[in-house]
């Protein structure tokens, strides 16, 4: 029997404080600390949470044998090398997206899981999203045949993220919010690619020059020089299917922000817009019409259709973040069922997939190999978006070696019964 996870979280921003009390309820864990380059973040934590250690640094934390594994949710262009450092000092990491910002770290941090065999997942909402589990189910009985054609994308417009900057980087988030979008590509790459069961191999991109802020994109305004607030990409599959996967921080959108809006196949085909989920089957020349809404929906979403109003709550996010019908949500641990969970209801999977696969020593769904096939596709195309939209390979690192047996996510219930 393995010693339970004793995790310590690094970054007590806003985003981890809906994974703490899921961590710290999770019967697989025993200990839970944090650390934050500001004191007193990690001084509100302990009050929320009622941590049981509190860590001066992240080198401190990997250095103490009171840690066994560690949850990054620093910014996003520290995620490669704080897991790299992890991993390195025998730590298991769970990482919010995305797995790096370039290739030789996701290369780095696939090579050293592969090496230690410590347990390594990407907190990846987009494959537990009630679409992409639809998606994925359907494709993989056969009913829809060959997959065809895919378009998904996250429309997260910035006015909703300035404040996060400036918590995190005070006066320099400027520099921060111009993050290259396919730097943090998973929630569009991995929906399309968990429900076709396949990867990217050609990428051809093209970037929107930002108009409205020139204070934030452009050369010498960003880490990255990056000009393009918003970039769409069209992807080969290894499948032979066709991909269009935008991500856009300047766009009049707002709930969903993340979605497939499209999956269609040879036998049959699924379609969204904002709420309406569409399932047509072609298995001849007659065509069936099966509208899907109450399934993929959050519950109590489904429950307010008769609102007055209901339209206009949908488009601001009211009831996004609960579970819907097809999320098996039987299959969490009882701890974590009364708990909130946000990002449509995705938080509580990816927290019990993580601690499923440390005790079991299994891979979980979104292990290393995954994780690298979800994030390169994005760092390629900001280069071919760069190169006026030349196309260019997609690296890819391969399958998990056969040794490893992967967690599936549509499971019913935990391995351990």
């Amino acid at each position: 029997m393995r010693e339970k996870i004793r995790i310590g979280f690094v970054g007590c921003g806003q985003f981890c404080r809906s994974f703490v009390p899921l961590f710290k309820a999770h019967p697989a864990v025993e200990f839970v600390a944090v650390t934050d380059k500001f004191p007193e973040r990690c001084k509100e934590y302990d009050d929320l949470f009622h941590v049981n250690k509190i860590f001066d640094s992240y080198a401190d934390m990997l250095a103490s044998d009171e840690i066994n594994t560690v949850a990054i949710f620093s910014q996003r262009n520290q995620h490669g090398e704080m897991a790299i450092a992890a991993l390195k000092a025998g730590k298991n990491v769970y990482s919010a997206v995305p797995m790096a910002t370039s290739v030789e770290e996701i290369k780095e941090i696939v090579r050293l899981v592969k090496e230690t065999g410590l347990t390594y997942s990407m907190g990846e909402t987009g494959i537990y999203r009630p679409a992409a589990i639809f998606c994925r189910q359907k494709y993989a009985s056969g009913e829809m045949g060959d997959m065809v054609y895919a378009e998904a994308q996250y429309n997260h417009d910035m006015k909703h993220l300035y404040d996060t900057f400036k918590y995190t980087e005070g006066d320099k988030w400027r520099m921060m919010a111009g993050l290259p979008p396919f730097y943090y590509p998973t929630h569009s790459t991995s929906m399309v690619l968990s429900s076709a069961n396949t990867y990217a191999l050609k990428v051809s991109a093209f970037g929107y020059v930002d108009k409205l802020d020139p204070e934030i994109f452009g050369k010498g305004k960003n880490y990255w020089d990056n000009p393009f607030s918003n970039t769409s990409m069209l992807l080969q599959l290894a499948n032979g299917g066709i991909a269009r996967i935008s991500e856009n921080r300047r766009v009049a959108w707002n709930t969903p922000p993340t979605y497939i809006s499209c999956f269609n196949g040879t036998k049959a085909s699924y379609e969204c817009s904002m709420v309406q989920h569409s399932y047509v089957t072609m298995p001849e020349k007659q065509t069936f019409f099966e509208d899907v809404s109450d399934l993929l929906n959050p519950i109590e979403m489904t429950e307010h259709k008769d609102d007055p109003e209901f339209k206009q709550k949908v488009c601001n996010g009211t009831w996004s973040s609960g579970e819907a019908p097809i999320q098996k949500i039987d299959r969490l641990p009882e701890e974590l069922k009364p708990l909130a969970t946000n990002h449509a209801g995705t938080h509580k999977f990816m927290v019990d997939d993580f601690c499923e696969a440390y005790m079991t020593g299994k891979l979980s769904p979104t292990n290393a190999w995954q994780a690298a096939r979800y994030n390169l596709p994005g760092l390629t195309a900001h280069e071919s978006a760069l190169r006026g939209g030349e196309v260019l390979n997609v690296p890819d690192l391969g399958n998990p070696p056969s040794e490893f047996e992967v967690l599936s996510a549509d499971r019913k219930k935990n391995e351990r019964g």
